[in-house]
């Protein structure tokens, strides 16, 4: 509800009240807005579907796993302070040993980037076709970056056909569970 000042004041003096009267209502309007704006993204080309809680950026670039230059393939959006991504490496060939050089690969980053030794344990992701596709979650909390600061990691790695995937999600401080249970639960391999 926005207040109007007397008559007497002058507009110079009414101005700077008007303003902040506006930057108020923005603010208000702003601070109703839910902190995760889930959305369904899928990717048809490499072959999942998965909800973000924004929306996400994309970028590509190679990666050097297990001996080879890979796409990598990635969607990430920021909430509430933590990354929520997803990359998908294009393997050269339906190589069951390729895949599980390069899922090893990236297991053994996610404990070398915090310097610490992850939790493990299998998942099974829902696939559109076919039976479940075996996967590994992986958490792993510690020290990153120059200033170690603080960060806790939590991903999904699983293999399909010609790609490896990586449901991730960084941050100083793990989010919410139902926010974590929806954006792991989403994920669909085609």
């Amino acid at each position: 509800m926005l207040v109007s000042l007397p008559s007497r004041i002058s507009r110079a003096r009414r101005l700077p009240f008007v303003a902040f009267q506006a930057l108020l209502a923005i603010a208000l309007a702003a601070a109703c807005t839910p902190a995760y704006n889930w959305r369904t993204v899928t990717d048809q080309a490499e072959g999942y579907a998965i909800d973000l809680p924004a929306k996400p950026t994309v970028d590509e670039r190679q990666v050097e796993i297990a001996g080879s230059a890979l796409p990598m393939h990635v969607r990430a959006a920021n909430a509430q302070g933590a990354v929520f991504a997803i990359a998908a490496i294009d393997l050269p060939r339906d190589d069951g040993q390729l895949r599980q050089a390069v899922v090893d690969a990236l297991r053994s980053a996610l404990a070398r980037n915090l310097g610490s030794q992850p939790v493990e344990h299998p998942v099974k992701i829902p696939a559109t076709a076919g039976a479940a596709v075996p996967g590994v979650d992986v958490v792993a909390t510690g020290g990153a970056g120059a200033a170690h600061e603080q960060r806790t990691i939590h991903a999904w790695i699983a293999a399909r056909g010609r790609h490896v995937y990586q449901a991730i999600i960084v941050a100083a401080h793990a989010p919410p569970q139902e926010q974590s249970e929806q954006f792991f639960g989403s994920l669909t391999l085609q």
